[in-house]
């Protein structure tokens, strides 16, 4: 049988054994092995085994995560989101919908901090949904926003998605950060603009908070605190790492180490707060590296098996220009992320279609990160996985699973604008990696 017939075959397994909950790290670990041992040798997969493995967690490059991830959930355990939700509210908290437009502005500001969709839809919902619920807030909007609200997370840097594209594709991670700001702050507001949307054409779906009126200075007052200390740490950590003072870890380190500083002076951080987000830091970055080991050793199958090649041959060959072609491929990621979640979605697509994209359609390697990095977000709020949703669902466990996806429509209908919108005009992805940067 030849190696294309045997990658088919694995590549069915594999959707079947995540079909049947089994890990996804350990899904593409087993069939990466015995695809490889069958075509090379039993041997030879052993030795792959476990040098991807011991690569994959003593890699320099990858050192990155845990210091980002650190930096996140100091953030969350010392109740930093609450605190942005707060000044958010007191901004727009007026409007038709306003809580949930605050809960959005939340929430990127929040993603600047975190760089996990998850943990920020946690970090909000937990504050802005019995808030919502407490001025009569439609119950499918209030977690349909919040659910959709932490994609936000994934494009506002620091991205652990933009990291690990970044080093599977060898690009700079400042330039795919910077990349994905001004995307983050569109897809922000039109998630804001579907809001109001739907708040005005059913004003019982968000009421008009009520309460005193403040007035300028009282709005701004928390930017003495909280929001002062969020764009210190964003811009020493990131604004170094843009200005070619650190490196990529080294940003994570300091951003770790700023936020830890100005949480225990105003003394949100307490000593058990630490320790819980030092426990939640090594149990996601150890399911992080195991993603990255088994997608390197199914990576190494595939590559063997001559699947990306045959699919670049494929879809190089169809008669339609390269806008057609790159339209399709974003279709095979959407259909993708129904199923798999972004962070594994990543790891397995781009070494199939990163050389597709860049060495044959010739787009930017820049906004192709951007554009899946977006296509990710989109998977993390669509059924039937929508792992935000299901992160949502424990915070408001009244509110079913059901009327959760459905508060999510309007909010998919923007995400998905703002995908063309990047298509159309990709310099909305690469205006600031090359000014800043070159």
């Amino acid at each position: 049988m030849s190696p294309l017939y045997i990658g088919i075959i694995g590549i069915i397994l594999f959707l079947f054994l995540v079909f049947f909950k089994v890990p996804i790290a350990l899904s593409m670990s087993l069939v990466g092995f015995l695809g490889y041992g069958y075509i090379v040798s039993l041997g030879a997969a052993s030795r792959l085994l476990a040098s991807e493995i011991f690569s994959s967690f003593s890699s320099y490059s990858l050192s990155v995560i845990p210091m980002f991830v650190l930096m996140g959930f100091l953030a969350y355990y010392a109740g930093i989101g609450n605190k942005l939700f707060s000044f958010a509210y007191k901004i727009i908290g007026r409007l038709p919908g306003g809580l949930a437009m605050a809960s959005q502005v939340a929430c990127t500001i929040f993603g600047a901090i975190c760089g996990s969709a998850t943990a920020t839809a946690a970090t909000i919902g937990s504050v802005a949904i019995p808030e919502m619920k407490k001025y009569d807030y439609d119950s499918s909007l209030s977690a349909g926003c919040i659910a959709a609200g932490g994609a936000i997370g994934v494009m506002i840097p620091p991205s652990i998605i933009f990291i690990l594209y970044g080093v599977a594709t060898e690009q700079s991670i400042a330039k795919l950060f910077l990349a994905g700001i001004l995307p983050g702050i569109l897809l922000m507001c039109l998630y804001i603009i579907a809001i109001w949307v739907v708040c005005t054409k059913n004003p019982n779906l968000g009421p008009t908070a009520t309460g005193p009126r403040l007035s300028l200075r009282e709005k701004i007052r928390p930017l003495k605190g909280v929001l002062l200390q969020v764009f210190a740490v964003f811009c020493l950590s990131l604004g170094g790492l843009f200005a070619g003072w650190f490196t990529p870890t080294e940003a994570g380190g300091v951003g770790a180490a700023g936020v830890l500083v100005v949480t225990v002076i105003d003394g949100s951080m307490s000593w058990k707060k630490f320790v819980s987000a030092l426990k939640d830091t090594t149990s996601m970055v150890a399911m992080i590296m195991f993603l990255v080991a088994g997608a390197t050793i199914f990576g190494r199958f595939m590559t063997i098996s001559r699947i990306p090649e045959a699919i670049a041959q494929w879809i190089s060959a169809l008669p339609l220009p390269p806008f057609f072609v790159m339209v399709i491929v974003l279709l095979i990621y959407v259909a993708l992320g129904m199923f798999i979640e972004a962070i594994p979605l990543i790891l397995l697509s781009v070494p199939i279609f990163f050389p597709l994209v860049v060495n044959v359609l010739g787009y930017d390697p820049i906004w192709f990160g951007v554009i899946i990095v977006m296509v990710g977000a989109l998977g993390i709020i669509t059924p039937p996985v929508g792992i935000n949703v299901y992160v949502v669902s424990t915070i408001a466990r009244e509110i079913p699973i059901d009327k959760i996806f459905r508060g999510i429509v309007p909010f998919l209908i923007a995400a998905i604008i703002c995908c063309i919108l990047l298509i159309l005009f990709p310099w909305i992805a690469t205006l600031l990696p090359y000014y800043v940067i070159g």
